[in-house]
């Protein structure tokens, strides 16, 4: 007898005690958000990272163009509803779909037409979302007149994402081993960017070179520019009316998607969906 009552005492403060895990509470149902990471097919050469024009390869080229497809058929797994890409909403996007949806810009090099405005024409998708976003240096710079202050002009001295420390020799290695030409297709290339290793070290990136500028300041200038930035382009994609049943493909820069993949991953509000487990 005694031991049958220990034994329903234990399992009651067992029942009693036993933690739920965070995740259950979090049950509430969510939507589905792909992010695929992409360099920029018209190579413009505008991020830190510059490719060689002999390394560049041209997505209108008979060979890459067919690997462009099985990349866009590939994607189009996902079947979004909804799409998003990094522009600004100056770049007057759904008049351009609307343009291409009668045969325009199909030449245009740029992933948002090679991607976005192909799959949205295919699926027949009418709107596209311009997620890009000024980050708050910017508005510090040509909002509140702070251009010739001395300490915004000292906190931004050297910043410019030319280091040539240990580490930072090591991601400039991993960044050009990444290059399209490294790989036997476009998906192959776009599968690697997008695996949850590769923006990991993407993400961490921006973690050493020009972060360690003297006290702070390197510190302060990923806040106030890269991040902030990135924080506002996660906040323009929360405001695109959606529901549980949506599901929305992100199409950015890779530098972006590393960032975006932390935000989505620790959002209680999407699902966010690994490149690699489209069937």
């Amino acid at each position: 007898m005694k031991t049958f009552i220990y034994i329903f005492l234990l399992c009651l403060s067992t029942s009693i005690f036993a933690q739920k895990k965070p995740s259950d509470y979090f049950q509430n149902p969510k939507t589905k958000v792909l992010v695929v990471g992409s360099f920029h097919f018209e190579y413009p050469n505008l991020d830190a990272h510059k490719t060689k024009k002999e390394d560049q390869i041209d997505v209108l080229s008979p060979k890459t163009a067919k690997e462009v497809t099985e990349l866009v058929e590939y994607i189009k797994k996902f079947k979004p509803t909804k799409i998003a890409i990094e522009a600004w909403p100056n770049w007057n996007a759904n008049q351009k779909l609307k343009e291409y949806g009668e045969g325009k810009h199909r030449e245009e090099r740029d992933e948002r037409y090679q991607l976005a405005m192909r799959i949205a024409n295919e699926l027949k998708i009418k709107e596209l979302f311009s997620i890009d976003a000024e980050s708050i240096w910017n508005d510090l710079q040509t909002k509140f007149g702070k251009t010739d202050s001395t300490f915004f002009n000292n906190l931004s001295q050297d910043y410019d994402f030319k280091s040539d420390d240990v580490i930072s020799e090591q991601f400039n290695a991993f960044f050009k081993s990444s290059e399209p030409k490294n790989f036997k297709s476009i998906l192959d290339t776009f599968t690697y960017m997008n695996s949850k290793e590769s923006h990991q070290y993407g993400y961490g990136a921006y973690l050493s070179g020009d972060f360690k500028l003297r006290e702070f300041d390197g510190a302060d200038m990923l806040a106030l520019y890269w991040y902030s930035r990135n924080l506002r382009m996660f906040r323009n994609i929360q405001k695109i009316p959606h529901n549980s049943e949506d599901r929305i493909l992100v199409i950015a820069g890779n530098g972006h998607a590393a960032v975006l993949r932390q935000l989505f991953s620790s959002s209680a509000e999407y699902d966010f969906i690994e490149f690699s487990s489209l069937k």
